[in-house]
């Protein structure tokens, strides 16, 4: 396969690692169903920018690189420090080179084809862990010290492929991937946590998208606000910023929407004399018995007995 086969504008699809190996100028992978690349070894041109990639295997990679940047959702990120990246098969991603700066490349790849996980547990329970889905929109950034745990990882899992396969051989590296990705989704939620600047920004833009969003909008023709329209407008996949606000604040991205929801009512009830049924409409429901039912639900008061109470004090 040659570069001046590609369809330009069109993501390329790389079906297996072998072709993989042959379009980076790899040797032939010694397994054909997983393998660790040292990024230092996959050949890199500028010629490669006009193209996007999807893979069908999975591809997970920590990369540092003074010249290339890696763009997939909105988001782009430069390789100057410990960055990991999860992609599950099927995403676009596009890496760009600066052929201007002197090239330094550092790291590795590992790549899972779907059917090495045939009848493992890995199989499903690779499905749970979220951060597959964050790859289009938020990398991983590792300290040192984990950037060396999981490469001791890396390690045993090219020492095992390059042995004598037996019988033992697909289970240990299973498990051995297993433990690469219970670090990752740990390392994940040390994030969440220690990143709180940028983490706080996207709290403050939620509060204020709430705001705005029941406002200004004609609630009775848009309805609620789904979670996908807020995670759309920041940019955030929706398991991204549900894990993010679990950890910040212990609730979900439709509690939060509730949340502001009630705040709203109880204003409405409190400072207007309108009906029920009337509030219900106004902030995008078709029936006031669903309002009602939030209402009780959150406050332990229906929303006649929340307006008895307020206006009795």
């Amino acid at each position: 396969m040659h570069y001046t086969d590609m369809a330009a504008g069109k993501p390329y699809r790389i079906k297996t690692i072998s072709e993989f190996h042959q379009l980076r100028g790899l040797p032939k992978p010694e397994h054909p169903l997983v393998s660790v690349v040292d990024y230092s070894a996959i050949r890199h041109s500028s010629e490669f920018n006009v193209t996007s990639w999807t893979l069908d295997f999975y591809s997970i990679s920590l990369k540092r690189n003074s010249a290339a940047k890696i763009k997939y959702g909105q988001q782009e990120y430069d390789f100057d420090e410990g960055v990991m990246f999860f992609m599950a098969p099927g995403q676009v991603f596009r890496v760009e080179i600066n052929d201007n700066i002197p090239v330094i490349h550092s790291g590795w790849m590992l790549l899972i084809h779907p059917d090495f996980l045939w009848n493992t547990s890995l199989a499903k329970t690779i499905k749970k862990y979220e951060y597959f889905d964050y790859s289009v929109n938020e990398a991983l950034f590792l300290s040192e010290k984990e950037e060396e745990t999981l490469y001791n990882i890396i390690q045993n899992i090219w020492q095992e492929y390059h042995s004598n396969i037996d019988k033992f051989s697909q289970d240990i590296i299973i498990s051995q991937i297993e433990t690469l990705l219970n670090y990752g989704e740990r390392f994940y939620h040390r994030q969440f946590i220690t990143r709180k600047k940028s983490n706080h920004q996207v709290l403050d833009q939620l509060e204020k998208l709430l705001a705005d969003y029941f406002d200004h909008e004609d609630l009775m023709k848009s309805g609620l606000p789904t979670v996908k329209y807020i995670s759309d407008k920041l940019n955030i996949s929706p398991n991204y910023l549900r894990g993010l606000l679990k950890v910040l604040t212990g609730q979900n991205t439709q509690q939060h929407i509730h949340n502001k929801l009630i705040e709203i009512a109880k204003e409405k009830l409190s400072t207007t004399d309108l009906s029920i049924s009337e509030i219900a409409y106004a902030l995008g429901f078709e029936h006031p018995q669903s309002f009602s039912k939030l209402f009780k639900t959150k406050t332990n008061l229906s929303p006649v007995e929340f307006r008895q109470s307020f206006n009795d004090n």
